[in-house]
């Protein structure tokens, strides 16, 4: 006796709604199949079986996967996620039948099987038990680019493809931080995403298309649709930004945001501050900050030198009285001995009085070399710049003294340079008036850079030599501990609770 031919499970992409923009393969794969399965709400009607309707013959075998709730609520005792996993389980079950029997399943869905799809939660329970293929199908967001007549990406710009179910606020960040986007499952949700867009700063750049290829389609811009009018299947566009006019701006229309980009490259930069370099006309800063932002077409990038704070900053704000959209980029946190107070010094004369300026924050290298090192800063801590260029020594001196006797951790920034050879050596020996010779300093080298190096000293041993301006140093406290762990790692961490006595 022969022994039964398992059936073939085929998930087969239909496009965005157009049966013409279905592909010849799902065609073929359709007239093929023993049995056509689709997805549809409780009415019965589904899109999918509606675009392959002149491809399905009558001795074909339909199976129609009902779910049993959409946009309703459910009283299944799992909830929504409860009810929609036993409905998955009982509809693979019931395709595993004809598998079983040998019949060849096609389950048809709009767009791609394998792009926000139902299909693949028949492809995860089936497809490791039975032959499978997935049939690739063009989707709604190509479909919407089309429609539209303009690119999506181009170069080395990054496309983010956001469901509009995602909270207000992480659809705000990600919008802020891409270059081009689409967010997905309008409907209901429209309402937050239009918030996320005009909060992101990038509400004049988006496009709306509704039912792409399909009867009823319309585009427009985001700004201009009814909130009401809108259905699931319509989508948000940012388009590239490569080639598009920038916004022509009155004199009022400029602003200066003053930016950190932490203390080495991208991994550092948050959400906010990337949608404010990618909106920006202009970046002014000091070169090697400069060079650690993308290259992006239409922008104009002034460099300058690192001791001329008060003229780029005025040159920024100039920019801004012009109608320019102005980031001052500055290395790590803008407001920690960097480029903040130097714009805000300069804007609060009475000839920039009327430009907005925004100050955005970064990480600074204080917090950087301390997660490196643990959580040397994890009591109380002071900032101090050993920097002597714009204030006296005999001030710098005077407030190590404080800090060491009130017993404070301390972040030593700036603490060298090929001019200014000698602080390390008169802070240190300050501060061993003060500390143990085995309290713990960490050395933070280019954190987050390529020649990143963290390690930790005893005060007693601390070798100026060792210091240049890339490096920031971390002093303990009395309460400082030093510990090395079992895989060898040193670690640093000052305890949160400090003696009653």
């Amino acid at each position: 006796m022969s022994e039964q031919k398992t059936g073939r499970l085929y998930g087969v992409g239909l496009g965005p709604g157009d049966p013409a923009l279905m592909t010849v393969r799902a065609v073929e794969i359709i007239a093929e199949a023993d049995v056509i399965a689709y997805h549809s709400a409780r009415h019965g009607r589904s899109i999918a079986r509606s675009i392959t309707a002149k491809h399905i013959r009558a001795d074909h075998v339909e199976e129609p996967l009902v779910y049993p709730v959409t946009t309703e609520t459910t009283d299944h005792p799992g909830g929504y996620r409860g009810a929609m996993e036993e409905f998955y389980a009982e509809a693979a079950a019931r395709l595993a039948v004809h598998l079983d029997a040998g019949r060849t399943v096609a389950v048809l869905a709009e767009g791609d099987p394998l792009f926000y799809g139902s299909y693949m939660h028949m492809h995860k329970r089936l497809a490791d038990r039975y032959p499978t293929e997935v049939i690739p199908g063009v989707t709604s967001v190509s479909a919407a680019a089309a429609r539209l007549g303009t690119p999506l990406v181009e170069g080395e710009e990054v496309l983010t493809i956001l469901p509009g179910t995602l909270p207000e606020e992480e659809l705000t960040a990600r919008l802020a931080a891409t270059d081009a986007a689409v967010v997905m499952k309008l409907g209901r949700t429209f309402p937050a995403v239009r918030r996320a867009f005009e909060t992101a700063g990038r509400l004049p750049e988006a496009r709306y298309v509704e039912r792409a290829t399909m009867a009823g389609e319309r585009v427009g811009d985001l700004a201009e649709v009814d909130a009401g009018s809108v259905p699931y299947f319509a989508v948000a566009v940012l388009p590239s930004r490569i080639g598009a006019p920038r916004p022509e701006r009155a004199p009022e229309g400029g602003e200066v945001t003053v930016v950190g980009t932490g203390p080495a490259g991208p991994l550092w930069l948050t959400p906010e501050t990337r949608g404010a370099l990618a909106a920006a006309d202009d970046l002014v800063g000091y070169t090697t900050y400069l060079d650690r932002v993308p290259v992006r077409p239409g922008q104009v990038r002034h460099g300058s030198d690192n001791k001329v704070e008060s003229e780029r900053a005025e040159f920024a704000l100039d920019l801004a009285r012009r109608g320019r959209r102005v980031a001052v980029v500055s290395g790590g946190d803008p407001g920690v001995f960097a480029m903040a107070t130097a714009v805000l010094e300069v804007a609060s004369q009475d000839e920039y009085a009327q430009v907005p300026v925004r100050v955005l924050p970064g990480v600074t290298a204080a917090n950087a070399a301390a997660a490196r090192a643990g959580a040397p800063l994890g009591h109380d801590y002071a900032a101090i710049s050993l920097s002597d260029r714009l204030k006296p020594w005999e001030v710098i001196a005077e407030r190590l003294r404080a800090a060491a006797t009130a017993d404070l951790v301390l972040a030593l920034y700036n603490p060298g340079s090929r001019s200014r050879t000698w602080q390390v050596g008169k802070a240190r020996d300050l501060l061993l008036e003060h500390r143990s010779p085995d309290t713990p300093v960490v050395l933070g080298r280019d954190v987050g850079g390529p020649a990143e190096n963290v390690r930790t000293v005893r005060l007693g041993d601390l070798d100026p030599a060792e210091v240049d301006m890339r490096t920031i140093l971390l002093v303990g406290s009395s309460q400082t501990r030093w510990v090395r762990r079992g895989d060898g790692r040193q670690l640093v961490w000052t305890p949160r609770r400090y003696p009653e006595d």
